[in-house]
């Protein structure tokens, strides 16, 4: 179940809201009725980001070898073109 608290509950219920993000949930935190932001667990975080960080540190690795540079338009017109190929299969 999606949990969903106002922002005020970071600093008046932040023993209730560690416990449930400790659990592997996500806390959707509001402020004026409105998202703000997510608390998530450090395991939660790095399984999200973990990934990319090695990819990232793999293509500075690259960089450093080849000399070839794409424009921001080359870069964004090829990952249209492979997630729209993903669409079609």
């Amino acid at each position: 179940m999606i949990t969903i608290r106002p922002v005020s509950d970071l600093r008046n219920k932040f023993t209730e809201i560690e416990e449930t993000v400790k659990k592997g949930d996500p806390v959707y935190l509001t402020k004026n009725g409105y998202g703000s932001m997510v608390v998530l667990s450090l395991e939660q975080y790095a399984a999200l980001t973990d990934e990319i960080e090695l990819k990232l540190d793999e293509a500075d690795k690259a960089a450093v070898v080849d000399s070839t540079r794409y424009t921001e338009d080359e870069v964004f017109s090829r990952v249209r073109g492979r997630i729209h190929e993903r669409k079609t299969l």
